[in-house]
C-alpha cells in the first residue's frame, strides 16, 4: 500500500536530518575539543544541547497548536539551516555551540527534541490508526539506519568544514521535505475556555515516562561499552562487533513491534516486551562471564525498542485530535529533561557501589516503570479512531 504524500515528506525529513546528526553527534565533541574546550566544558555542552532540546520541545507547542505542524516544522527546519550556515562560517566555539542548541543536534543514538514530537502528530493524523504502529516503527527504522550512515560518513569526508557544509545541504533538504507537506492535517479546534479533558491521563502519562527516561541514563551505550571493557577486558575490535549486532537486533526489534501490537494490542506490546526486557538488563549485573552478559545484552535489545513506535502511537491514541500536541509536547519534554539528569550519576554509582550497579539500579527503576504504566492505564479506553 502506497504511503501518504504528508508520510513520505515526513520520512524524508526524518532520513536528512538524522544523517546529519549520525555525523554532528561524534565530529562536535572532538571539534570543540580542538577549539580548546576540555573535558569539563564539553560535558557542559551535552546537558546544554538536553536541555535545549527540552526548551525547544516546550517552544513549539503553542506555534503548533496556532498555525499548524507544517508551519512549525518548517520554521524549525530555517533554524537548522541559519545554524548550518553559522557553523560552516565560524571558529569561535560558543558560536559553535549556539549552532548546535539551534539545530537540536542529537547527543545519543535515538533523537529527541521537537521535531520527533510533532512528526508523530503528522503520522497520526495522516494514516488510520491500524497502520500508525507499522509506519512510526519505519519512521524509527529510517532514523536509525541514517545516523549510522551519517556516522559512517566520517570516515570518507574526515574534514569538519566539508561535514557542516554537508550538514547545510542537508538542512536544505529537510526544509524542501516540511515544505511540501499538505495543507489538510489542521488540528480539530478546542472552543475558547473549554477544559482539556485528557490533561490529567497526560501529565500521568509525562511523568511516568520520565521515570523510564531517567532509569534508561544509567545503561547508555556508552556506558554499556565501558562495563564490557573494565569488567570482562573486552577489546575495541570486539565492542565494535557486539554494537554492530547490537544495532542490527534493534532495528528488528522495531519491525516486531508492529506486528505485536496488531495481535496484542499497543498497552501489553509496550509493557511485556519491556519488562522483560528490563529483567534481562537487571540479569547482565550477575552475569559471569563475558559470552553470558554479550547474550543477555542480544537479548535485551531484540525486545528494547519495540515500546518506541507502540508508545508513540499510544499517546496519540488515548487523546482527543486537539490535544495531540499537547500531549506529545509533554511526554517527549519529560524524556528529554529526565534523560539529561542521569548520567551525570552513572559515574559515581559505578565507583561508589559497584561496576555492574548501574544495570541492576537502571532494570529495577524500569520494571518499576512498567508495572506503573500496566495498572495506571488498563482501563483507559482508546479514541475512536484508534
Amino acid at each position: 500500500m502506497a504511503l501518504p504524500r504528508d508520510v513520505r515528506a515526513v520520512f524524508a525529513a526524518k532520513t536528512a536530518r538524522t544523517f546529519g546528526y549520525g555525523f554532528l553527534g561524534v565530529l562536535l565533541p572532538v571539534y570543540l575539543t580542538d577549539l580548546g574546550l576540555g573535558a569539563t566544558a564539553i560535558g557542559a555542552v551535552v546537558t546544554l544541547l538536553l536541555a535545549g532540546s527540552a526548551a525547544l520541545t516546550w517552544a513549539v507547542r503553542r506555534p503548533a497548536e496556532l498555525w499548524g505542524s507544517r508551519t512549525t516544522l518548517l520554521g524549525l527546519a530555517v533554524l537548522s539551516v541559519l545554524a548550518a550556515g553559522l557553523l560552516v562560517a565560524t571558529h569561535e566555539p560558543w558560536l559553535v555551540v549556539l549552532a548546535a542548541l539551534l539545530a537540536n543536534v542529537a547527543v545519543g543514538t535515538g533523537e529527541t527534541g521537537p521535531f520527533l514530537t510533532l512528526d508523530q502528530v503528522l503520522v497520526a493524523r495522516a494514516v488510520p490508526a491500524a497502520r500508525r504502529t507499522t509506519i512510526l516503527s519505519w519512521y524509527n527504522l529510517l532514523g536509525y539506519g541514517a545516523a549510522a550512515v551519517g556516522a559512517a560518513t566520517i570516515r570518507v569526508v574526515p574534514a569538519p568544514r566539508a561535514l557542516f557544509a554537508v550538514f547545510l545541504l542537508v538542512a536544505v533538504v529537510q526544509c524542501a521535505a516540511y515544505a511540501a507537506l499538505g495543507r489538510g492535517l489542521a488540528p480539530a479546534r478546542r472552543p475558547p475556555g473549554a477544559p482539556r479533558p485528557s490533561a490529567p491521563l497526560i501529565r500521568r502519562l509525562a511523568a511516568l515516562f520520565a521515570l523510564d527516561s531517567f532509569a534508561g541514563g544509567f545503561v547508555l551505550q556508552a556506558l554499556v561499552a565501558y562495563f564490557l571493557h573494565a569488567r570482562y577486558g573486552l577489546g575495541l575490535e570486539a565492542l565494535g562487533g557486539v554494537f554492530f549486532v547490537v544495532q542490527l537486533l534493534t532495528a528488528v526489534s522495531l519491525l516486531l513491534a508492529a506486528r505485536a501490537a496488531r495481535r496484542f494490542g499497543l498497552l501489553p506490546t509496550m509493557v511485556v516486551s519491556h519488562l522483560v526486557s528490563n529483567a534481562v538488563l537487571v540479569a547482565i549485573a550477575f552475569a559471569p562471564t563475558a559470552a553470558v552478559a554479550v547474550g543477555l545484552l542480544f537479548v535485551r535489545h531484540l525486545l528494547s525498542q519495540m515500546d518506541v513506535p507502540t508508545r508513540q502511537a499510544y499517546v496519540m491514541a488515548v487523546v482527543e485530535d486537539h490535544e495531540r500536541e499537547a500531549a506529545a509536547t509533554a511526554t517527549n519534554l519529560a524524556r528529554t529533561a529526565a534523560q539529561a539528569v542521569t548520567p551525570a550519576l552513572t559515574g559515581w554509582v559505578m565507583q561508589a557501589v559497584a561496576l555492574s550497579a548501574p544495570f541492576a539500579l537502571g532494570g529495577g527503576l524500569k520494571i518499576v516503570y512498567d508495572l506503573l504504566l500496566y495498572w495506571t492505564f488498563k482501563d483507559v479506553k482508546l479514541k475512536r479512531d484508534a
